[in-house]
């Protein structure tokens, strides 16, 4: 693909500096670009790097001339721009329209028109496939499952029986939805029921077997919602899993069965939500964040990586740690973990100097 300066500074929603002319054939880091590349450079640590006579994307406040550019395309927020140049330039992956010869389509499913389906696919009775949507080789698609238009699905995607799935989504490699949830019982209490009813104290111990509890619920995904590579979302027990419109989900994350993950909410690679768990609208949790079961998380909450929250987290709070505090308490106890060791040494020399005012004192006394 190639664009002129100015035809990429309207699909930028910018204006230009210099040749509009000049053509764009794709984008690289700043000094590193080939002829016909174009730079993002919007920070003075990049600016640097440009080579004299160069393309370049700029902040708005930036002076072209002075960095001796040929050409410049100023913006207003450079991550957005980001997304729109990467967007402009990416080609996607190869799917070559039609149905591939060796996928096996069940009679009763519905092919929405222009779908591409690739080699060695499986889809099961009665799925309705949306118009538009590429569905990668090796992917499986259970009985009665539903999937809008425009859907993007990469190779090895496996998706199970009774999942509504919606417009424009994207499964990457290795998605896993709909596996029954992780549900077991035990004949009588178990010792995990006993210990959270005692916090900790346990009766009698005895043998006993887990019997499964059987996931009759489906997996609901709304539109425009993208899923990372290898992430698991586990069907309903009785109810669907459900996750929100316009939600982000990035690789190695698992949501557990029943869960409710609201819109344009954005979980970050390892995080992993137990079951029967709610997590609100526009959440961010950060990488290796675990959240505990029947629980909620209210809108907004920020949780940054790493941490675990046990209990219900209200609205709009931003959580570090394990367990979960505020971002201000974890920061503040950190530091008083830090100066333990000059405590320590504090508390020693008055040990010391109490120690000698007593010997002192017995010994006038004596």
């Amino acid at each position: 693909m190639t664009l002129t300066i100015a035809e990429l500074a309207r699909a930028l929603d910018a204006r230009f500096w210099g040749d509009g002319s000049l053509a764009v054939r794709g984008a690289a880091e700043a000094g590193l670009a080939d002829e016909g590349q174009i730079s993002l450079a919007t920070a003075p640590a990049y600016a640097e790097k440009l080579a004299p006579g160069s393309m370049a994307i700029i902040a708005e406040d930036m002076d072209p001339e002075a960095l001796g550019l040929s050409a410049a395309i100023l913006v207003r927020r450079p991550r957005v721009a980001m997304a729109s140049l990467t967007r402009a330039f990416d080609q996607g992956p190869d799917f070559p329209p039609g149905i591939h010869p060796t996928a096996v389509i069940d009679p009763s499913a519905e092919i929405g028109e222009g779908a591409s389906i690739g080699p060695f696919v499986v889809i099961g009775a009665r799925v309705r496939l949306g118009a538009g949507a590429k569905i990668g080789s090796h992917v499986s698609i259970g009985r009665d499952t539903v999937i809008g238009d425009q859907a993007l699905f990469h190779p090895g995607v496996r998706v199970a029986h009774e999942v509504v799935i919606g417009d424009r989504v994207i499964l990457h490699p290795g998605v896993s939805i709909g596996a029954d949830g992780f549900s077991f019982v035990t004949p009588e209490k178990s010792g995990v029921e006993q210990i959270r009813e005692t916090l900790g104290e346990r009766g009698d111990i005895r043998e006993q077997h887990w019997t499964r509890i059987h996931s009759l619920g489906g997996v609901e995904i709304g539109d425009d919602v993208e899923i990372g590579a290898n992430s698991t979302i586990d069907r309903g027990t009785m109810r669907a899993t459900r996750i929100g419109r316009g939600t982000k989900i990035d690789n190695l994350v698992q949501v557990g069965h029943n869960c409710v993950v609201g819109e344009d909410t954005m979980l970050c690679g390892l995080v992993g939500i137990a079951g029967s768990t709610r997590i609100g609208n526009r959440v961010v949790l950060g990488g290796q964040v675990g959240v505990s079961d029947n629980i909620f998380v209210g809108d907004d909450v920020i949780a940054g990586g790493a941490t675990k929250i046990f209990t219900n987290a209200p609205a709009g709070r931003v959580l570090l740690g394990s367990p979960a505090v505020k971002m201000e308490t974890h920061v503040e106890a950190q530091k008083n973990i830090r100066r333990l060791p000059r405590l320590y040494a504090q508390v020693a020399e008055l040990r010391e100097t109490v120690k000698k005012l007593m010997e002192k004192r017995s010994d006038e006394e004596s």
